[in-house]
């Protein structure tokens, strides 16, 4: 059994939909679980509507919804042609389902978490309809199965955790059947429900993290990611234009770098699938025969090897030093402790016995923060900062190799350097202007050399 998950892009019209059916084709031997998202820009669309629904903007939601269903409608009927006509049944009757969540919205006057939750999953409901029934015209033996009847969350609405144990018993006993049954599973991978059956989503990315856990939980022999990159990159194409696909990865360096930005994988996505060491393929859905990247537990490490440049924009770097002169260990559990009662990550941190600089990018809770810092210390907050880092297994066997990275830097201000806590990453803080320039000389240093070296 495999699990292939493909996300908004690969799914977003008509054309994209019969590439994905052609993928699944020639793996039906494989017993696939077919997890797809919602077409690319509706679950935006979604949370869009329920605003407008929650500000009292009511006809303009109302012009929205018409204009989703239109959307869905069309690529249906593209699909399907003159049989078309129960399966647009079928997606009126899930639109007026949202309109009356919807409208409900409007009568409160507020769009609560568990509301955003059941309007946000009607983009897998209706994405996922259209796809199992067009593999059905195009004669795949489908089952199309709602992923809130196993995937089982606590209630912490628009960003749940899966609960491993009730869902695995879940699978058994609603999908395994239809597998065994030499049927091509279609599931949803970003709505899940609560015991109770309340529906809740997983938040964004949510459905890379369902199609890993659908993987462990049922010991499939691969997860593959289905996007519209050819695999992860060396760097941000969008700066590099030179970035190329790097064909096989460790689980610890793809986590990096999806940690910090690389957008391709969610952080989260592949922890599921290291536990049960079952590989993950990330691939292209518009060029099916590019290799992709191969993620497994473990990848050859060549000292020196660097396989990726990424960067985390929107960074706020505090500098916190002690006016009371605490002993080093108790000035820091207090520090933490500020970051954990606020419930703010820190990306990267620089500590010396009395000051300590974070550097963090979710400020929601930044003036809380500073001014319970302020009352043992003082803070100084420095915006519009960026990590870079470089990440790569042979980082840790290689002498001399921070000096090698910030000198391929060139002449930058850096504002802190954290290597150590993840032996396969250096990291540094700098402007957010100075991104691109600095991602581009070190993406020459390290991989376009090499490549005219090896054309030579």
């Amino acid at each position: 059994m495999i699990v292939m998950k493909f996300g908004g892009t690969s799914v977003e019209d008509a054309p994209s939909i019969r590439r994905v059916t052609d993928i699944v084709r020639k793996d039906v031997h494989r017993s696939p679980v077919v997890v797809v998202s919602a077409m690319a820009g509706v679950t935006n669309e979604l949370l869009r509507i329920a605003a407008l629904a929650a500000e009292g903007k009511t006809a303009a939601g109302g012009r929205a919804v018409t204009k989703l269903e239109e959307r869905h409608d069309g690529v249906a009927k593209e699909l399907l042609g003159p049989t078309a006509a129960p399966v647009v049944a079928s997606i009126r009757t899930l639109v007026d389902d949202l309109r009356r969540l919807v409208d409900g919205v409007a009568v409160l006057g507020e769009a609560s978490p568990r509301s955003l939750d059941a309007i946000a999953s009607f983009g897998e409901r209706l994405s996922s309809l259209i796809i199992h029934e067009y593999f059905r015209r195009m004669k795949l033996e489908s089952t199309l199965i709602d992923a809130r009847s196993f995937m089982i969350t606590d209630g912490q609405h628009t960003a749940a955790l899966p609960d491993a144990r009730r869902t695995r018993t879940a699978l058994k006993r609603v999908l395994v059947p239809a597998l065994d049954k030499g049927r091509v599973v279609v599931t949803q991978g970003f709505m899940a429900a609560t015991r109770t059956g309340v529906t809740t989503t997983l938040g964004r990315g949510g459905s890379d993290l369902s199609a890993a856990l659908i993987g462990a939980l049922l010991k499939a022999r691969e997860i593959q990611i289905w996007t519209d990159v050819d695999g992860i990159l060396t760097a941000d194409p969008s700066i590099v234009r030179e970035a190329r696909n790097i064909e096989a990865m460790s689980f610890r360096e793809a986590a990096e770098l999806a940690y910090f930005g690389a957008r391709v994988l969610h952080p989260e996505t592949i922890l599921p699938a290291v536990s049960s060491n079952i590989p993950v393929i990330v691939k292209n859905s518009r060029r099916p025969d590019v290799a992709g990247t191969v993620i497994t537990a473990s990848a050859t490490d060549i000292p020196g090897a660097v396989k990726s440049v990424a960067y985390k924009e929107g960074i706020t770097l505090l500098t916190i030093v002690s006016t009371r002169m605490f002993l080093a260990h108790g000035f820091l559990e207090r520090v933490f402790d500020v970051f954990e009662h606020h419930r703010t990550v820190v990306h990267a941190v620089a500590s010396s016995d009395v000051s300590i600089t974070a550097a963090i990018n979710d400020i929601g809770r930044l003036k809380a923060i500073t001014a319970e810092l302020r009352s043992f210390a003082s803070v100084t907050v420095e915006r519009n900062k960026a990590i870079v880092c470089v990440v790569g297994e042979g980082l840790r066997n290689t002498p001399g190799i921070a000096a090698r990275i910030l000198g391929a830097a060139g002449e930058v201000t850096v504002n802190m350097i954290s290597q150590g806590a993840s032996e396969i990453n250096l990291g540094f803080v700098l402007d957010e202007r100075q991104i691109a320039p600095v991602v581009r000389r070190l993406h020459a240093a390290f991989f376009e050399r090499k490549a005219d070296k090896e054309a030579a």
